[in-house]
């Protein structure tokens, strides 16, 4: 599993390194920021993913007999991802305060989650947003031992 996480990073960072290069003053400034902006949009997310649930449960029964059991689907996907992506944020937190590995590698998985969110929910402000965050991702990369 290992290597094959390595390979998407390894790929992944291939394709944005042809990207120009944000200033060090930005990128030092996204770092310090990092770990707050993962804790509050972490709580979030997970807190509206739990409401969609709700949502899912008093309108999936109205959804099925109008023939739209496929966004019921969708919706409830959509949930179970989002308390994935925003549960990886949160753990990411204190990783990302050190400026540890791991804690990049949890927002990169976490933002994985949210690209394939936006796909599943058809969606394209998010793929646009999973795109320039990614970007970010890899422009701070370096500073994570």
């Amino acid at each position: 599993m290992a290597k094959t996480s390595d390979q998407v990073v390894g790929y992944m960072e291939d394709v944005y390194a042809k990207l120009p290069s944000l200033p060090v003053g930005a990128k030092d400034f996204v770092v310090s920021i990092a770990p707050w902006l993962s804790i509050i949009f972490g709580i979030l997310i997970v807190v509206a993913s739990l409401s969609a649930f709700g949502l899912v449960a008093v309108f999936s029964p109205f959804a099925t007999y109008s023939g739209g059991a496929g966004f019921a689907g969708a919706l409830f996907l959509t949930a179970v991802l989002g308390i994935a992506e925003g549960g990886l944020m949160i753990f990411a937190f204190p990783s990302l305060r050190k400026q540890v590995m791991r804690g990049w590698t949890l927002l990169f998985w976490s933002e994985v989650l949210g690209a394939v969110s936006a796909v599943v929910s058809l969606s394209i402000g998010g793929v646009i947003g999973a795109l320039i965050a990614f970007y970010f991702l890899f422009q701070i990369k370096s500073y994570y031992k």
